[in-house]
């Protein structure tokens, strides 16, 4: 649908507030919906299904054409993006999925990582930090697998506090201000130094993902690991990016 035809499908919705005139909508920004559950997925790895959050989803997206005031200077895909996010996050905090043990070793394992690289100076290694809490390096894989709803609810709770950055959305692009173009540069510095502190295979899966939009399964295949052990580099490399990007965290798990 062009954007014409989307301006008149909301102007209609506008005047009648009819259910085909939304159900239209709906179908129109569905797409949507799979994109950011798709983010939320990777992230959150194989604790939850796809098909749940993308479910979780569509009630933001009708929460979001509900609400939306198209007299203000914000973009529908930009607001309804948000609503989605809100809504599977507030979907997975209402079912109280994590379980106090993984909280409990999610404590343990920033402890030692704070105390590596306060001692080192630098980043911690995972054999670093598994030789810290006592484990082997295969368990602690499974800890860091298991991390992944932990730290993408913090990250909202974090977001929530006013730092979120709005979801990329390439299918609309125009032209940048100078300030976008000072904060698009300052984004290419700060990625740059976060790449830095990964391994080579987390690195590979960063760059794929988000630089050749490649899916889970296709960096599977890529490096010839199993989906499971894609997303358990992902969701690590994510932590370790985490205290270098800051407020630009957002942009990768929006």
């Amino acid at each position: 649908m062009d954007e014409t035809a989307k301006r008149k499908l909301w102007e209609e919705y506008g005047r009648t507030r009819s259910p085909e005139a939304r159900e239209k909508i709906i179908i129109e920004y569905a797409p949507l919906v799979k994109i950011v559950a798709g983010r939320l997925g990777m992230y959150l790895g194989y604790n939850v299904e796809y098909d749940d959050l993308v479910g979780y989803g569509v009630f933001g997206l009708i929460d979001a054409i509900d609400k939306f005031d198209g007299s203000r200077d914000v973009k529908f895909e930009t607001y309804a993006s948000l609503r989605i996010r809100g809504a599977i996050l507030d979907q997975i905090r209402k079912m109280d999925w994590i379980p106090r043990t993984v909280r409990q070793r999610q404590k343990k394992i920033d402890t030692a990582i704070h105390d590596i690289e306060a001692n080192t100076g630098r980043a911690a290694t995972d054999a670093e930090v598994a030789a810290a809490l006592g484990i082997s390096d295969d368990e602690y894989s499974d800890w860091q697998s298991q991390m992944a709803v932990t730290n993408v609810v913090s990250l909202n709770e974090f977001m929530d506090q006013g730092t979120e950055a709005p979801i990329k959305d390439t299918s609309y692009m125009r032209s940048d201000s100078p300030e976008e173009r000072i904060e698009k540069e300052e984004l290419k510095k700060v990625l740059a130094e976060s790449l830095e502190t990964l391994t080579e295979k987390e690195r590979k899966v960063i760059l794929l993902y988000y630089y050749e939009e490649l899916t889970l399964k296709e960096i599977a295949r890529v490096l010839e690991v199993s989906e499971p052990r894609i997303s358990q580099l992902h969701v690590r490399a994510l932590q370790k990016m985490k205290d270098k990007m800051g407020r630009y965290m957002g942009i990768l798990t929006g």
